[in-house]
């Protein structure tokens, strides 16, 4: 079967072998990651003929038998020699319990490069960094760009790969399917959410009530864009039915971020320069499975949509993000990398004086020279006399532009 290269993450992990580091590559499941592990194991056999390679993928039967972090190191021991150049890649290291031991101690002995992959959040964040602390580098692995999903379905760029773009989202699976097949497309989405839901969150947490939890997550699905906190979920949910405490609301949102299925975003005081600590808006790591949660109706939530998908451009590009706040409104995104700041307005349409005005008006009360951007669906792009240095984009346009 052939691989179709992702070489925006595989220019990054090449680039950060070889360095005394671990690198982690991290994402929900189907994703990717698996088949980067791939692309990286034919890039090394390609371009380090002399290296030894030992590759374990503990979905495969094959690997069984590794179910302790014992059988780890003693299996990379007996496969890969004490010198030379060696690559060791785990697929699924998680499902391994221990396995940071493992990893220490084979980093520790400086006897293999270690590149691994894994489908939980806090695994590696919590438990890992304080274990393995400054002896590893995480690299996210994110759904399909728009110019990735054009490629992985053989699609021109148009305002129709758009629209399916925004239906189906960006799982690389899909294509194996006819993503012109509504069915089809839920089908696989609805495998791949169950999966995830089941394995990474109500199994791995011990999840009680799976009717709450199912709930929830589409609660949350149906609200993106929305500063929520913990108190107005409850609230909702009891006006449902649900009786449930703003802790246990809080757990559960905690084990679905964990999973990577869904990402808290903070805001960020743009004045003042600081973070809040309360009232977070949520979005999904991948749109398509949002979707599947809210019967694929673009057109009662297109603009959530569209925020969903900004979002994920930028992360796509190595932004840190952010939701900006104003004394006297909002901006959608802050978006930093490095010594880098971008602002980005996002709205359906401009076509009303008074959506105009309070887009373009509330990037332009920022009193800074960074890069500020008012993403749409307009097919028409350009800047306004009226509001200069404000660069507005049709959402093709953005998805296409390398911030």
């Amino acid at each position: 079967m052939d691989i179709i290269n992702r070489t925006l993450y595989l220019d990054k992990i090449i680039a950060r072998l070889d360095k005394k580091m671990m690198l982690i590559l991290v994402g929900q499941r189907r994703v990717g990651k698996s088949y980067m592990l791939k692309q990286l194991n034919q890039w090394l056999k390609d371009n380090r003929p002399k290296a030894h390679i030992l590759y374990i993928d503990k979905e495969l039967q094959a690997f069984r038998s590794l179910v302790s972090a014992e059988d780890l190191y003693d299996y990379t021991v007996a496969h890969l020699p004490q010198s030379g150049r060696n690559y060791l890649l785990i697929d699924e290291v998680q499902d391994i319990p221990d396995f940071e031991n493992a990893l220490r101690s084979l980093h520790a002995e400086n006897r293999c490069q270690i590149i691994a992959t894994g489908s939980n959040a806090y695994i590696f964040s919590t438990e890992l960094s304080t274990r393995l602390s400054g002896r590893f580098l995480e690299i996210p692995i994110h759904s399909l760009s728009y110019e990735e999903f054009l490629t992985f379905h053989h699609l021109e760029d148009s305002d129709d790969s758009l629209r399916h773009y925004l239906r189906v989202g960006g799982l690389p699976g899909l294509c194996h399917f006819d993503i012109f097949d509504e069915s089809q497309t839920r089908d696989y989405l609805q495998g791949v959410y169950n999966t995830v839901m089941m394995r990474d969150v109500i199994a791995r947490e011990e999840i009680r009530n799976v009717a709450f939890m199912e709930n929830l997550t589409a609660f949350l699905a149906d609200n993106i864009g929305k500063l929520i906190s913990m108190r107005n979920i409850t609230n909702t949910m009891k006006s449902q039915g649900e009786k449930f405490s703003d802790s246990l609301t809080a757990a559960y949102i905690k084990h679905l971020c964990g999973a990577l299925i869904l990402s808290p975003v903070q805001r960020y005081d743009i004045h003042g320069k600081r973070l809040f600590e309360q009232n977070y808006k949520y979005y999904f790591a991948d749109h398509g499975v949002r979707n599947l949660l809210c019967g694929f109706n673009l057109r009662s939530s297109i603009e959530k949509v569209m925020e969903n998908v900004v979002w994920h451009h930028l992360l796509t590009q190595g932004f840190k993000v952010w939701v900006g706040s104003l004394r006297q409104g909002e901006i959608d995104f802050v978006a930093t990398r490095g010594g880098k700041t971008l602002y980005v307005q996002c709205t359906y349409l401009l076509a009303a004086d008074e959506t105009i005005k309070r887009e373009f008006g509330n990037l332009k009360a920022i009193r800074d020279n960074f890069p500020k951007y008012v993403v749409s669906m307009d097919p028409v792009s350009g800047d306004l006399p009226q509001y200069p240095g404000i660069q507005h984009l049709s959402l093709r346009s953005f998805l296409k532009t390398k911030l």
